[in-house]
């Protein structure tokens, strides 16, 4: 007579442990999503937040001023921050002239963004190795303002979220005027105000034609050039700012 014998299988165990493991990866990959979603919203938020209160409040300083601050610090003198704060109304109209024609001469008519230009600095670039910059006076302002100094494809993703913030809820004449304010004009001078009485020791509601579009010309290395003691390169820089503001004449904001 055959007997048979009942093999006793353990509990598979196997299926439930992946299982647990999917669940495990799951848990994660939806906490990941839900910190990213937060981190999202905490940056919009705050930098609408950000952006409308400097529609009201003048930026005190930027980051590109405290790293000029270190720097000078670094190579022996004294901490240096020269600016004075001066309305729209009472900056010249020819250092407003000089802005645009030296820096974007779109700057009424673009929308933050100057492509034909970004194009053509991207194709210089690629040719020298001189980097040269496409940038708009409101990009210039989104970067002064709102970021550190540097080039990366994260810093001008940043870059054009507050360019479009500041063409929204600002406008042209409110970003014309804090561009004025707070661009490095030379060792420790931010803004046309302090640049003016440097340079010309008159305020910057005084300034001429010729001596608004000196000190355009040593955008964007006032560190490199001399607005006083000008270069062949900065004289001939003057001479096509000035000549470019003619051609603009006057500008409606």
């Amino acid at each position: 007579m055959k007997t048979f014998r009942v093999k006793k299988t353990a509990p598979k165990r196997e299926s439930g442990a992946r299982n647990s493991k999917g669940i495990f990866k799951g848990g994660i990959f939806r906490l990941i999503f839900r910190v990213l979603k937060l981190v999202f919203i905490v940056f919009v938020a705050g930098s609408l937040i950000l952006v409308l209160l400097f529609r009201f409040v003048n930026p005190p300083i930027t980051f590109l001023m405290i790293q000029r601050g270190f720097e000078r610090r670094a190579d022996g003198k004294e901490w240096k921050i020269d600016k004075q704060w001066k309305s729209f109304d009472e900056i010249a109209d020819p250092m407003k002239r000089a802005a645009v024609a030296a820096e974007d001469q779109t700057f009424l008519e673009n929308h933050g963004f100057d492509f034909n230009a970004m194009e053509k600095a991207y194709k210089k670039n690629e040719r020298s190795k001189k980097l040269i910059g496409g940038s708009t006076i409101s990009q210039q302002t989104a970067k002064n303002v709102f970021l550190w100094p540097g080039r990366s494809f994260v810093r001008k993703g940043f870059e054009a979220w507050f360019t479009l913030l500041m063409e929204v809820f600002w406008g042209k004449k409110r970003i014309m005027e804090v561009y004025l304010n707070v661009i490095e004009m030379g060792d420790g001078i931010y803004g046309v105000e302090a640049a003016s009485q440097a340079y010309f020791h008159k305020s910057a509601h005084d300034l001429n034609n010729y001596q608004a579009a000196a000190i355009a010309s040593v955008w964007p290395s006032p560190l490199k050039y001399s607005v006083t003691d000008p270069s062949d390169y900065v004289r001939h820089r003057q001479y096509l700012i000035r000549k470019n503001m003619r051609r603009l004449g006057p500008l409606d904001f």
